[in-house]
């Protein structure tokens, strides 16, 4: 039997996973750097400063570019002592502004690996951030047809993942997660018991990494792999 028949809904992350994410907010994080820096105290690590006010404002403003766009002009502000030009903020803002309108670049194998697993089985994509924003991405990346239903979170925990396998109708055995993130998209779903696949991404933001865990799981090189790993023997060639 292919795995594939093990499953009646495969869920899709989105950012990192289908389309690229975290490249953008990398060059923001530099580029506040280049900005905030020369504005603080010798000693300050303007990096640091960027994160601990994110994970401050995670609980108040959620993820998202809205967020991250407040995140980094609190931080200027902190960091600088209160210092930093308007100008610097006015450019921080700008960054953000950008951020919002870029073009979303799916990543390689992706349309083809979604035609294969969406015509064989329900195909779903549950992803999280503001809802404007991923909204546009979802409605512009040209792969909204190949999903039944499509869910965007505040968070992605255990309590939420099974309101929403409650509202799917599936079984947590036979439910699949695929995602790049093992925080969010891997173990809160294998603490419903059902089952995931973690296609790494060669960027993690710092606050979705996991230095330790004990369960096991399923890891793919590559998207291109999930077919064949679902036992679809249609694996898009490089």
């Amino acid at each position: 039997m292919n795995r594939i028949d093990g499953f009646d809904v495969v869920a899709f992350d989105a950012d990192d996973t289908l389309w690229q994410s975290e490249e953008s907010f990398n060059r923001a994080e530099r580029r506040f750097a280049e900005l905030v820096g020369p504005h603080c105290p010798v000693g300050v690590d303007v990096d640091d400063a960027l994160r601990a006010v994110e994970r401050a404002d995670l609980s108040v403003s959620g993820y998202g570019v809205k967020a991250f766009t407040i995140s980094m002009v609190r931080a200027a502000i902190t960091a600088s002592n209160r210092t930093v030009p308007i100008e610097v903020i006015e450019e921080i803002v700008e960054i953000g502004q950008h951020m919002l309108t870029e073009p979303v670049h799916v990543l390689p194998h992706v349309p083809e690996v979604l035609t294969a697993v969406s015509g064989a089985v329900r195909t779903v994509m549950i992803t999280k951030g503001d809802l404007v924003h991923q909204t546009r991405k979802v409605t512009t990346s040209g792969l909204e047809h190949h999903f039944t239903d499509i869910e965007i979170l505040l968070e992605k925990d255990p309590q939420t993942y099974a309101k929403i396998l409650t509202r799917l109708g599936v079984r947590p055995e036979r439910f699949l997660m695929v995602g790049n993130s093992v925080k969010s998209d891997i173990l809160p779903v294998l603490a419903l018991g059902a089952h995931a696949v973690h296609v790494p991404y060669h960027l993690t933001w710092a606050l979705e990494q996991v230095d330790q865990h004990d369960e096991e799981f399923a890891e793919l090189d590559s998207i291109a792999d999930l077919p064949d790993w679902l036992g679809l023997f249609t694996t898009p060639k490089s």
